[in-house]
């Protein structure tokens, strides 16, 4: 498949009609930037609880218009996808709301709380027949994408071992107020809910997923101080994962997320087979201006890994400035655009959301029976 639009499919579509419910640090960060990059879009319409944030966005990125209610935004005949940016908690309610008006619906990841409510959208939005994108956007990124063609072309022969460690500086004990949401482990908004989730679909989806897993995941923050209030709430929400796996083939696979960690945070990804190794490395686990993935490569034996850049053909976005995070962000909606011009299905999903939620429930099962999880 081509990596671009063609120019005959950029004519002839119209953008696509954006109604975005809540605006929030992230929305505001990164989708309403990315948005307005990205010529396949429109920001029509947005709503927020807190009225006057929703009346800021609109002056400021440039909405048509304000909407009075989530009804009236999802009913909205001039709004043609829905994206869910408020909390998770509040997802399921806005994502029904969607799928009933018949829209398509873009939703943050986590998509829910519970893996039973994720299912549940899955089941609405097929008997609907709405197209459903969930925001597992770092697989979509142009790193992954040339990673995921050198394993399928045999750089490093047969998979032996994969091993991940993700850490960053957030969800210390102490936290913004913007990170108040995240404390209650019911909101499946932590530091191991959200980077796992974000991390593991982007490996996996390169590498294939574990067929079985063992490990633990603690909470080491057990009282958590709002920075700018001085309020301290317990808190049970993991802030760490630890897992052991074994793959398809008799490969192995180590896992570590951790979250709150001062210093030398990043991601780094180790890739080993019988014919050669790989090494994927950020310095940001979220990625800001320049924070752009590194891989490395040495196919062989006992070689100096060298760097192995991203070709130029894998890269899709128009040029700007934006953060890389943000850059991985619009590569999903790229996907999107791109699906719905040629009638594919290559956009993350909600049945990737609920194959995540699952191996974080297999994670949980793991840590709180010391046993060894099979996966489906």
């Amino acid at each position: 498949m081509s990596t671009q639009l063609s120019s005959e499919h950029s004519q002839a579509i119209p953008p696509i009609r954006v109604g975005i419910v809540g605006v929030g640090n992230w929305a505001r960060h990164g989708h309403l930037r990315v948005l307005s990059l990205l010529p396949q879009y429109q920001l029509q319409a947005v709503y927020s609880e807190r009225r006057e944030r929703a009346e800021a966005a609109a002056e400021e990125f440039g909405f048509k218009q304000v909407a009075d209610s989530l009804t009236e935004l999802v009913e909205n005949p001039e709004v043609d996808l829905v994206v869910v940016l408020n909390t998770a908690p509040q997802h399921e309610q806005s994502v029904r709301a969607a799928i009933a008006a018949n829209k398509d619906v873009y939703c943050e990841w986590p998509l829910t709380t519970r893996t039973t409510d994720s299912q549940e959208l899955i089941r609405l939005a097929e008997k609907a027949g709405v197209r459903h994108i969930v925001g597992l956007q770092r697989r979509h990124a142009p790193h992954n994408r040339y990673l995921q063609d050198l394993l399928q072309q045999g750089y490093v022969g047969k998979l032996r071992s994969v091993r991940i460690h993700v850490s960053m500086n957030y969800f210390q004990a102490l936290r913004d107020n913007a990170l108040r949401w995240t404390i209650p482990e019911e909101n499946f908004s932590s530091a191991v809910s959200i980077y796992t989730g974000h991390f593991l679909d982007m490996l996996f989806t390169a590498t294939g997923w574990p067929t079985a897993i063992s490990g633990e995941q603690v909470s080491q923050f057990a009282k958590v101080t709002i920075k700018e209030t001085g309020e301290v709430f317990d808190s049970t929400a993991p802030d760490q994962l630890v897992l052991t796996g074994s793959m398809e083939d008799g490969a192995v696979a180590s896992i570590q997320i951790e979250g709150g960690k001062r210093n030398g945070s990043g991601v780094q990804i180790d890739i080993t087979g019988d014919q050669g190794d790989l090494r994927i490395i950020n310095t940001n686990a979220f990625g800001d201006v320049g924070d752009d993935y590194l891989i490395e490569g040495a196919h062989g034996d006992n070689l100096a890994l060298q760097p192995l850049p991203v070709p130029a053909s894998y890269l899709r976005l128009p040029a700007s400035n934006l953060p890389s995070a943000v850059l991985e962000l619009g590569e999903l909606y790229y996907a999107y655009a791109q699906d719905l011009a040629d009638g594919t299905h290559g956009a993350a999903t909600f049945a990737d959301a609920v194959r995540m939620h699952r191996f974080l429930d297999a994670a949980k099962a793991s840590s709180d029976s010391g046993q060894r999880i099979y996966l489906d």
